[in-house]
Parts: structure tokens; C-alpha cells; sequence
């Protein structure tokens, strides 16, 4: 039986630092006892002149109660805010269970998670996290991230630092995918650090930023990469998209998958809907500059085909709203 769970949803617009309330999110029980979601925009945030829609396909501004029997319940732009594989192994490790309902999983996500949105209990939003794991600290996150891959907790540097690492993983537990990842902050902005793992059975940092370069010369829009090694093994930095720099801390962006564009799930029996056909009618829809985002789109297609790119999946493409108008994302 589905218990009853809400929350706030938060946003920060475009433009801006600090989060504001948006909406009411609520996942409860139907008659025949599967979950169901809903979703309300707030009065006070739909009289706002800057207020934005979080995403152009299910949540569009206005007064209407959405609701969604799909993904237990959870609309795709909340989908697309929640960990994936890695972040929720990290997540469980940090609440000490083997295992969580899926709105805890929403709920002990980071606040610094993918895209705009945030997520609370309160009716006011907290204030954005200002302090992030600088990369000095790689080493320790990467030897953490061993740990929970091997899930042996005494790999760790030492239990007084052990918890501190751990916080310091749950930054990077919203960014998507099965590798070890964290957040971590140089001068000039967040990146991603995506790590090796002991079961690797190749480079996997190098080859990925070895692809990441080949996209840039053929055109593509990608975002930046560079290699730093730790304790004689290598870690990829990717430069976050959804992220720019101010003086009073970082401008978020808005992010929804192709995944929620396509109205799919991240399981087989939906991989039917996993078309490029079908997300280039999506981008016609909701771009601000279609012609150029199909080409990019395109040129994604052909070069994922060349290169004979196995992890090619609609959670690996997205469109973003850095102002009221969606365009679609560097490719990372």
C-alpha cells in the first residue's frame, strides 16, 4: 500500500540564485491501490511576472491539478531531478538502509541536484548550498567511491573523515548513470568528477574524454573536459551545463530529459519510444531555435552511430531553460 507523501517544490529562475516556492508536489494511493501523482502550482508563484514552467510537455504554467498514474507516480521533470543508479547506492549508504520508497529517494537527494529544482518539507525554500567539494578533495572522494562500489567500508581513509566524503558524494548522486561521480568546484565553476572503478577493465576517464574531444572537432556542442590524476589514476572533469557562475553564488538552469520529452520510462518495455524521429518532433515543438537544435541533433545521431556508442539512451541527450525558452543541452 502507497502512503501518502508531499512536498514543496522550489526553483530558482532564470537569472537568479536563490530558490522561491513553485509548487505542491503529493504522491498518494488510488482506489485500486497504485500510487499517484500531483502536482499544483502555487497561487502566489503563478502571479509572479517571471515565473516559468518547469518543463513544456506535462507541467505547463497555469491552475490546472496534473496528475500521473506513470513512473509510481513521479512526473517526468521530478524524474529527472531524482538520482539514478549510483546516486541512489550512495544514498542508501548514507541513510544506513538497503534500500528506500521512492519519494525518500526525491527527498535525501543533494541540493545541488540537476537542473533548477529543489525540493523540501517547508513552505520556504532553503538557501542554496554555498560551499562544494574543491578538487583537492579527489582523492578521498575517490577512494570513497571505491568503498561503496565494493561495499566495504573499511576501505575508507579513516572514520573521522568517512562521513564528511560521504556528504561530499551525495552532491553528485543527482547527475545520472551507474559510474562513481561528485560535484566539485575549481575557480571558474562546478564540474563533474567522474571516476574509475576498481572493476574497470579499461581507462574508462580517458576514452570518455577522448570521445568528448572528437565531438568538439566534428562540430558538436559539448561540454568541456579535461583530465586530472589522483593518486596515480585518472578522473574525468566535465564542466556542468546547467550551471553559470555569479558573484552571490551559481545561476541554475532548467533541465528536462529527452526521456520526459518522449513521455517515456528507463525501462525495456518503453525502449519502443526511444527514437530520435520521434525526440526530433519533441525539439520542433518545444525549441526556441529548432532548425539549429535538430542539426545538433542530428550530428548527435551520426556520431553516436560512427563511434559505435553503446551508451546512447534518451537520459544522455536534454533541453534547457536558461531563460524562458528551452534549447537543446550540450552533449557531456
Amino acid at each position: 500500500m502507497t502512503s501518502e507523501r508531499e512536498c514543496y517544490v522550489y526553483i530558482v529562475l532564470p537569472g537568479e540564485t536563490e530558490f522561491v516556492t513553485a509548487a505542491r508536489f503529493r504522491v498518494s494511493a488510488a482506489r485500486n491501490g497504485e500510487p499517484v501523482g500531483e502536482f499544483v502550482y502555487g497561487k502566489r508563484y503563478l502571479e509572479r511576472g517571471d515565473a516559468v514552467e518547469l518543463d513544456p510537455i506535462e507541467l505547463r504554467l497555469g491552475e490546472t491539478r496534473f496528475e500521473t498514474a506513470r513512473m509510481g507516480g513521479f512526473f517526468g521533470a521530478i524524474r529527472d531531478a531524482m538520482p539514478d543508479f549510483w546516486g541512489r547506492r550512495v544514498i542508501e549508504r548514507n541513510a544506513g538502509k538497503p534500500a528506500l520508497e521512492e519519494f525518500d529517494y526525491l527527498m535525501h537527494g543533494p541540493d545541488d541536484r540537476a537542473g533548477a529544482l529543489g525540493f523540501g518539507l517547508n513552505t520556504t525554500p532553503p538557501a542554496p548550498r554555498r560551499q562544494f567539494s574543491r578538487t583537492l578533495d579527489l582523492e578521498a572522494l575517490q577512494t570513497m567511491a571505491d568503498a561503496i562500489v565494493d561495499d566495504k567500508p573499511e576501505q575508507v581513509v579513516n572514520q573521522a573523515d568517512a562521513r564528511q566524503v560521504q556528504e561530499l558524494l551525495l552532491e553528485g548522486t543527482s547527475m545520472g548513470g551507474a559510474r562513481p561521480k561528485a560535484v566539485v568546484e575549481e575557480n571558474d565553476g562546478l564540474w563533474i568528477a567522474k571516476f574509475s572503478s576498481p572493476q574497470d577493465r579499461w581507462n574508462h576517464p580517458r576514452v570518455e574524454h577522448a570521445f568528448l574531444n572528437l565531438a568538439r572537432t566534428c562540430g558538436l556542442s559539448v561540454a568541456d573536459s579535461k583530465i586530472t590524476t589522483v593518486a596515480e589514476r585518472d578522473v574525468l572533469l566535465v564542466r556542468r551545463f546547467d550551471r553559470d557562475r555569479a558573484e552571490n553564488g551559481y545561476r541554475r538552469h532548467r533541465m528536462v530529459s529527452a526521456l520526459t520529452l518522449l513521455r517515456s520510462q528507463d525501462d525495456p518495455a518503453a525502449r519502443e519510444s526511444w527514437s530520435y524521429l520521434l525526440l526530433a518532433d519533441e525539439i520542433r515543438r518545444t525549441s526556441a531555435a529548432p532548425q539549429a537544435d535538430l542539426r545538433e541533433l542530428f550530428g548527435r545521431m551520426c556520431f553516436n552511430a560512427i563511434v559505435s556508442n553503446l551508451d546512447d539512451h534518451p537520459r544522455n541527450h536534454a533541453i534547457l531553460g536558461k531563460d524562458r525558452n528551452w534549447r537543446i543541452s550540450k552533449t557531456c
